[in-house]
């Protein structure tokens, strides 16, 4: 699902004109259903093998030469900046990097979960393959298990320039937003505005429960953080002009144009001239709207760019992206993309997954995001548990995969890929909780053990 326009977007480049036109981008994503595809993002924190401390960026053991052996032995397109490989494509995957060296695969608009399988498996391969020979090991865990965010180099790419400081006076937590975490998202289409809003709405309505399902970076710094998201957390201490749960999208009458307004008035990081970025992080799009930048003019291209900036739980752009869960080991990476796809894309589930959140007021709902990241499915709403309603919630999304109807080889559906998050939700317990629990029992706090237990292997089984 692609970020940006191009230069064979009519107007991309041309000063815009409206304010239509900033909604009209948007709704220029709407798909008819028969082309709605799932997109998903795996982001995945690399180590030294042994001694669990972050892998830098550049040097003869770090992510950069991860990426140039990805492009010498499975066929991946270098791409540079400043001379440097800083990301990777192939077909219609790319591989990008973090600021903090964080791996992240984009994949192929997918059909059905099956086609993110066949994508992950190969991916996983490849990582573990081209990693082992440079004794980097990936692991399935939403944060760096020891490493600081001062003790990890960043990527040298432009905008990160521009992003770190900033960050730093936003946010107490944005560098290590950006340097330390890690996330599994999911992208879904939308036919029309009426469409787009009523998914918008259900999932930001989830964002408390999704939080607390996938919750899995109880362990930093080499310690209990005392979460069960400690990456959850650090976005509620990022920046609260462009992070967070949005209220409005709640509003049965809200419309694009609402998240229209609400992007306008985020600041601006930058925008992108002749392949360098220009800083703006000193106004509002909506004020480089009206007033431009010496002689540049807002452009359609800086709307899209801009967009991509905006860091909501759930974000609007020419297709809807979930963002609420942290990366998790490659057997439950897709659990998050499956169970949204059972919601979102069969009406039934999409109105019985509202029913579970519907009535929670705004205080209620801010109450259990809170309470998700700390306490995970033990967190209570209206003295209801979030794994009880994690229960109810998976057993939706399965019926709505069952009523989707998309079979792989083996005459499965697509629930496959939740029989792992049912076991997890069925105990209570987060993968976060179980971790936390190993690392003072038989971990005996020992990091080699934390790593040994997240290391992403070849054999793994991605189901």
């Amino acid at each position: 699902m692609s970020e940006f326009l191009g230069s064979a977007d009519p107007g991309a480049h041309e000063p815009i004109e409206t304010r239509q036109q900033l909604v009209d981008y948007i709704l220029s994503g709407a798909k008819p259903r028969a082309a709605w595809r799932v997109g998903t993002e795996y982001e995945k924190v690399g180590v030294l093998r042994e001694t669990g401390a972050a892998a830098p960026f550049s040097g003869p053991r770090g992510i950069e030469a991860v990426l140039r052996g990805l492009a010498e032995r499975f066929g991946w397109e270098p791409r540079m900046e400043r001379g440097r490989v800083i990301a990777m494509q192939r077909g219609q995957a790319n591989i990008t990097v973090e600021p903090g060296g964080q791996l992240e695969l984009s994949g192929e608009q997918c059909e059905s979960i099956h086609c993110a399988h066949r994508e992950l498996t190969d991916h996983v391969r490849e990582i573990v393959t081209v990693g082992a020979d440079l004794g980097i090991v990936f692991l399935g865990l939403g944060i760096q298990p020891l490493s600081g965010a001062d003790e990890i180099e960043w990527v040298p790419k432009q905008r990160y320039e521009i992003m770190g400081p900033y960050m730093s006076r936003v946010g107490e937590l944005g560098q290590c937003m950006m340097k330390q975490t890690a996330t599994v998202q999911a992208n879904y289409d939308f036919s029309d505005e009426r469409d787009a809003m009523r998914k918008m709405r259900v999932a930001m309505g989830l964002v408390p429960l999704v939080s607390a399902m996938f919750a899995n970076s109880s362990i930093s710094g080499g310690r209990l953080n005392g979460f069960m998201t400690f990456r959850g957390h650090i976005w509620t201490r990022t920046d609260p002009a462009r992070c967070g749960m949005l209220q409005f999208v709640l509003a049965p009458d809200a419309g694009i144009e609402d998240y229209v307004e609400y992007a306008l008035d985020v600041p601006m990081y930058f925008i992108l001239r002749g392949g360098e970025y220009i800083e703006l992080t000193d106004r509002t799009f909506r004020a480089f709207l009206a007033c431009g930048r010496g002689a540049e003019r807002a452009t359609l291209e800086d709307w899209a760019l801009h967009l991509t900036t905006l860091f909501p739980e759930v974000r609007l752009k020419r297709y809807i992206e979930v963002r609420s869960a942290d990366s998790q080991p490659p057997e439950m990476m897709l659990a998050l993309p499956a169970l949204m796809k059972g919601v979102l894309y069969e009406s039934d589930a999409l109105e019985a997954a509202w029913d579970l959140v519907r009535r929670w007021s705004w205080p209620e709902r801010v109450e259990a995001y809170d309470a998700a990241h700390r306490h995970g499915l033990r967190a209570r709403v209206r003295g209801i548990a979030l794994g009880e309603l994690g229960r109810e919630l998976t057993t939706i999304a399965s019926a709505g995969l069952k009523r989707q109807a998309r079979i792989n080889e083996l005459g499965e559906d697509e629930g496959v890929y939740l029989e792992r998050l049912h076991d997890l939700v069925r105990h209570g317990k987060s993968l976060g909780r179980l971790l936390a629990e190993r690392w003072e029992s038989e971990w005996r706090r020992d990091i080699a053990q934390l790593i040994a237990h997240s290391t992403y292997q070849v054999a793994s089984a991605i189901r």
